[in-house]
């Protein structure tokens, strides 16, 4: 049994040889006309892709052109826009946007009383509970027919527009007071007001008190001028350096002098 196995092996195996030594000579004519044909083929595309590829190249090198004038145009406009946008004036147009929102808030319904909303409760967003007794941000904290958060943010406007003049650090310092003394009055007057169902509860039945986007965008406005009021007082940001730093750094810059003889170049080394 090996042993036809062995003769069979060795059968197979020499049939292998003989049918790779008769196509070896086919393989290598079909290499040289492939060959052929593909040099031909060069040789007839090479005329018609030159002006393709030409094109191509010539309109990549004009779009490198124009990105790079266009770079050099952002590079020149960002160094005159920083020359007129320093950061102080730009912490000065914080400062008065703030007080710009703070005052657009005061005319934004801040508070309402949803009436049944127990019975809204699965059902889905489309159908909201009606709402009575809707009121806005300056009703909360009216004093003489004037909303009290109104005239501080007038103030701070007004302060932000004398910072972007004078640039004075002590303006920062206001305008984040008049945003903390806003946000004493959101939260002492307007917060327990917009709880406060009043005499709805007894008219309606589930009647709750909701506040609305005019309470939280006074919020917003009076945090934003706190921070950006400290912002402007803390620029810029001046790092001292001890009197050993400098002389420190003044040696560095210092020029050596070259030794003049093999001495002195021993002596340093």
């Amino acid at each position: 049994m090996i042993a036809a196995l062995r003769r069979w092996s060795r059968e197979v195996d020499r049939a292998g040889d003989r049918g790779l030594e008769r196509a070896y000579p086919v393989l290598l004519q079909a290499r040289h006309y492939l060959r052929r044909v593909a040099r031909r083929a060069w040789a007839f595309l090479w005329p018609l892709l030159r002006p393709v590829l030409a094109l191509f190249f010539r309109a990549l090198a004009a779009g490198e052109r124009a990105v790079r004038r266009l770079c050099a145009l952002l590079v020149r406009v960002a160094g005159a826009a920083s020359a007129v946008i320093t950061p102080a004036r730009a912490g000065a147009v914080v400062l008065i946007a703030a007080g710009a929102c703070l005052v657009a808030s005061q005319f934004i319904d801040y508070r309402a009383v949803e009436v049944g909303q127990p019975g809204y409760a699965g059902l889905p967003d489309v159908a909201e509970a009606p709402t009575v007794a809707v009121r806005t941000a300056g009703e909360a904290h009216t004093y003489l027919l004037v909303p009290v958060l109104l005239p501080l943010g007038a103030l701070a406007m007004i302060l932000g527009a004398l910072a972007l003049q004078r640039e004075r650090r002590r303006l920062g310092l206001a305008v984040a007071a008049l945003g903390l003394l806003s946000l004493a009055v959101i939260l002492l007057v307007d917060l327990p007001a917009g709880l406060d169902e009043g005499a709805q509860t007894s008219r309606f039945a589930g009647a709750t008190a909701v506040l609305q986007d005019g309470f939280f965008a006074e919020l917003a406005a009076a945090g934003g001028m706190v921070f950006a009021g400290l912002l402007y007082y803390a620029r810029p940001c001046r790092i001292r350096i001890s009197l050993s730093g400098r002389a420190a750094s003044a040696r560095r810059r210092r020029p050596r002098r070259r030794a003049s003889s093999r001495a002195k170049v021993a002596r340093s080394a």
